[in-house]
């Protein structure tokens, strides 16, 4: 299959890229903004509809993967300018592009589209509420998506590659400081290196509808640190839980205090439970230390 890759140099579409370059029976093509080196991926605006349905036309993917995003929570909550411009414009463009072609989308949206408040895990027919311009721009986005395609929803992405909160919390753990985490935030960090195949498989069998896709393992942000500092070999101790509110200076965006997300639509269609976050966690550590 044709598979085209949008935000192909983040952490996500980078490893989708890899991964669907490996594969035997797949061709890919990764897609980003223009400018610096791109490393053999196509530079385009995604806002630019011209531009995209060029491309689409062009190389005629039968599935899209739609990873690019404004991600920085608290960046969209100071510019939701920027934030409409990358969350629900170029997710338009890449809808309109594919319908040209007949290619099946998928969508890849966020825990915050729900406000936190619920008690239990969310499932994909649980009421959207999102709280923040982020969560907000990511549900337009979803919107903007045929119904036959695919909404697949993760939470609190993690990889080996780029900015995230592994790297962050390995950096910050390499002196003898305390390390201050939130406890009231809970959530599955999810892994590229699992979210990717996932992604491929709801392209590949072309599954209509919403599913969250996560590793398993609920766990806050001050636990999560733990997890780190223990598969680094270093001190969990030195992890000191907080409150949200104790954050100073407070974040500019909301933060669901549940961002569980239950998979109830991805087992329903047969598909194998993931792994617990606790291995890809053990090995992008690894990696990252190796380096």
């Amino acid at each position: 299959m044709r598979f085209l890759v949008t935000g192909a140099r983040g952490q996500l579409g980078g490893q989708l890229v890899d991964d669907l370059d490996a594969h035997p029976d797949h061709m890919v093509l990764g897609v980003d903004r223009p400018g610096g080196d791109l490393g053999g991926v196509a530079g385009v605006d995604l806002v630019d509809r011209a531009a995209v349905s060029d491309l689409v036309e062009s190389f005629r993917p039968e599935v899209v993967v739609h990873a690019a995003a404004f991600t920085d929570v608290d960046g969209c909550e100071t510019d939701p300018d920027a934030a409409r411009r990358n969350n629900v414009e170029a997710s338009e463009s890449v809808a309109v592009a594919a319908r040209t072609v007949g290619a099946h989308v998928v969508y890849v949206s966020t825990d915050y589209v729900f406000d936190g408040t619920k008690s239990t895990p969310y499932v994909e027919t649980d009421v959207p509420n999102p709280q923040s311009v982020y969560g907000r721009t990511k549900l337009a986005g979803e919107a903007a998506m045929d119904p036959a395609w695919t909404v697949a929803r993760t939470s609190w992405l993690c990889s080996s590659r780029g900015a995230n909160m592994v790297r962050t919390i390995l950096r910050l753990s390499e002196g003898d400081a305390e390390l201050r985490f939130v406890d009231d935030q809970r959530g599955h960090p999810t892994f590229a290196a699992d979210l990717s195949p996932m992604l491929v498989r709801l392209g590949e069998d072309r599954v209509a509808g919403i599913v969250h896709t996560t590793n398993l393992g609920a766990v806050s942000w001050a636990e999560f640190a733990r997890e780190v500092l223990l598969a680094a070999g270093r001190d969990p101790a030195r992890v000191v839980s907080i409150a949200t509110a104790d954050l100073q200076p407070p974040r500019p965006a909301h933060r669901p205090a549940n961002s569980v997300l239950a998979d109830v639509a991805w087992r329903a269609l047969g598909y194998a439970p993931n792994r617990d976050f606790r291995e890809p966690l053990a090995e992008a550590v690894r990696e990252l230390l190796d380096r």
